[in-house]
């Protein structure tokens, strides 16, 4: 009983786990709106209420390795750009949230979070109380929740004093969603009814030899004409560019190293991770709480830390794990079954070293010093780096290394002449200096550079018309009495037969969810369709069999489906709701200012609005 209630506690202490990447990210049930406990302070507002930089990292972090675990390939600028204003507009969501429970009056009552807790446990809870069966065991949950220590109980009544007044703003956000059960039945037929078909797809753009169709100048110049939207370009500028990268030296790298080694020793002769962890670790949710990361599952952390946790014996300081993060000096301190264990950490992060750093920013200052009496290849060689011409478009100026240039940007459109060299900017990545050699206005790509492309959509076009000449060649042969294989066979054409599919089911050689399936769908067995279209093909289909979803089944699961589908509901019903109220809210966002690069000789300015 007791190992059953040990497993049944891990849920629990989850709630509380900090986790080094990120501490928690928007969902219906959480809140990241707590006050800032340091670093900057504010980084905006929302109806007067501030954004908190602490919040805004925890979100970003936690989005950070999200993306970061998706892919094998570093996080691009573009993505990190994205990921940040993903970050903030969860901080501005969240906020707007606890604005409208105040305003609304929602709160909870003790008597509330009591009747919650005895019958309705944490989602990630449940299960441990579940049968094979499905059903819960109530009783078992209780004896279970009448042993929780003190701390434990205090966690649990957290969440419900979170999520209870959240649940009744969803409910009052969603209130009037109905679904009928012919609106469920007909939601079962598109998952379960089946069709089976033959069909010949006509292929336009392999059947037919681009020679076949000549296409004139007037007809290009009358595309041109009435197609002006889609040959639009930005404006544009070619420039010269230096960038000094800022990713840490491998010299910076061995020097983490050494420190997180460094750090290693002292706790195992001192005895006090704790006291290491609080002091050193660039960790800060967890390094407030003695580096403890609380319990996680196996899987949630990075690949190198979840692989030498859950391979390590308990209570030994392990030697430094090198992650995309940093390095981390790690103890495993509990284990919980099989896939849950309990760690603590000091995390020494990818850096430059100061004297590194102070390199970088001279190097970037005498980079600056140059350029303002000579040309950017001139400086960049006397500071021993080079340049590359590269072309930039005013909504997307992107420099390989340096990332998003936007500064460089307005620059370069705005302010310079072809010739300037630019002060040195920085971005996250890097620092970098341009010089304009030459700009473009927006515009209207010329005819002449328009017409291979125009040209190409025209002749796709005939060959789409060929298509539809033949397949209707096909079908009134088949209306004729001919059968579908002899009258193909002569054409040169393949009939295809597939397997049973759905209408959400993506079909080889016809594809998902277009006009195809529709027609499938349409006939009766035995019945061949017309010609069916879609923007790349043409069908000829006919029907092999028909089956329609077992009505017996449908009846069986209505009461899940009704909950999915007005689950599904109220998340959209909420997401436009929260749109609105965005919409209708004073949100400012002071990123750019804030977390800019420090001018110190500029004079500071309050952070008040």
């Amino acid at each position: 009983m007791m190992r059953q209630m040990r497993e049944a506690t891990k849920p629990i202490m989850l709630l509380a786990a900090v986790a080094f990447v990120g501490l928690m990210v928007f969902e219906w049930g959480m809140d990241i709106t707590g006050q800032s406990s340091g670093g900057l302070g504010e980084i905006g507002r929302v109806n007067g209420d501030p954004v908190s930089y602490d919040a805004y990292m925890a979100a970003y972090r936690n989005l950070y390795e999200q993306v970061q675990r998706s892919q094998e390939e570093p996080v691009t600028s573009q993505q990190n750009k994205e990921i940040e204003d993903s970050a903030f507009d969860e901080v501005v969501n969240s906020i707007l949230i606890r604005q409208e429970l105040r305003r609304r009056g929602i709160s909870v009552t003790d008597q509330e979070i009591a009747q919650a807790a005895q019958v309705s446990p944490p989602s990630d809870l449940r299960p441990q109380f579940t049968a094979e069966n499905g059903q819960f065991d109530i009783l078992q949950y209780q004896t279970f929740l009448a042993t929780l220590p003190p701390d434990q109980l205090l966690l649990l009544e957290a969440y419900y004093r979170d999520v209870i007044p959240r649940g009744k703003l969803l409910r009052q956000v969603s209130s009037g969603i109905f679904l009928t059960d012919g609106d469920l039945w007909r939601q079962y037929r598109d998952q379960n009814d089946e069709v089976e078909i033959r069909f010949v797809a006509l292929d336009p753009s392999g059947r037919y030899d681009d020679g076949d169709f000549t296409i004139a100048a007037a007809d290009v110049e009358e595309y041109y004409q009435a197609h002006q939207d889609e040959f639009a370009i930005p404006a544009r500028a070619t420039v010269k560019v230096v960038v000094l990268d800022k990713t840490p030296t491998p010299a910076d790298t061995v020097a983490m190293s050494d420190k997180a080694e460094a750090l290693r020793q002292e706790i195992i002769d001192s005895g006090d991770f704790a006291e290491v962890a609080s002091r050193e670790s660039s960790d800060e949710g967890s390094a407030a709480i003695g580096g403890d990361l609380g319990v996680f599952p196996k899987g949630r952390m990075v690949g190198p830390f979840d692989s030498v946790v859950f391979a390590a014996r308990l209570n030994q300081v392990l030697p430094p794990v090198r992650t995309s993060f940093g390095f981390h000096v790690i103890e495993v301190t509990a284990r919980w079954a099989q896939d849950s264990a309990q760690a603590r950490h000091v995390l020494v992060p990818f850096e430059r070293s100061e004297d590194s750093e102070f390199a970088l920013l001279m190097l970037a200052d005498s980079l600056e010093d140059m350029g303002e009496t000579m040309a950017l290849e001139q400086a960049a060689a006397g500071a021993g780096l080079t340049t590359t011409t590269v072309q930039l478009a005013q909504n997307f100026p992107f420099v390989q290394g340096a990332g998003q240039i936007s500064e460089g940007a307005d620059w370069a459109f705005d302010e310079a002449e072809p010739g300037d060299v630019s002060p040195v900017f920085e971005t996250k990545q890097a620092f970098y200096s341009l010089e304009l050699v030459m700009s473009e206005p927006e515009g209207i790509l010329p005819l002449d550079d328009a017409r291979g492309a125009i040209e190409a959509t025209l002749r796709f076009e005939r060959k789409m018309e060929r298509a539809g000449v033949d397949g209707q060649q096909i079908v009134d042969r088949l209306a004729a009495g001919e059968a579908l294989d002899g009258v193909t066979a002569e054409m040169g054409l393949e009939v295809r037969e597939t397997e049973p599919f759905t209408r959400n089911d993506f079909v080889p050689g016809l594809g998902r969810q277009n006009a195809a399936i529709g027609a499938a769908f349409g006939l009766r067995p035995g019945q061949t369709s017309g010609v069916v279209t879609t923007p790349a093909n043409a069908f000829v289909i006919e029907q092999v069999s028909y089956a329609v979803a077992d009505s017996a089944a449908w009846l069986g699961q209505t009461i899940q489906q009704r909950q999915t589908q007005i689950g599904m509901l109220q998340q959209q019903r909420l997401q436009d709701w929260i749109e609105a109220l965005r919409a209708s809210a004073r949100i400012v966002d002071r990123r750019a200012e804030v977390l800019a690069p420090v001018d110190e000789d500029a004079p500071l300015s309050p952070l008040g609005f």
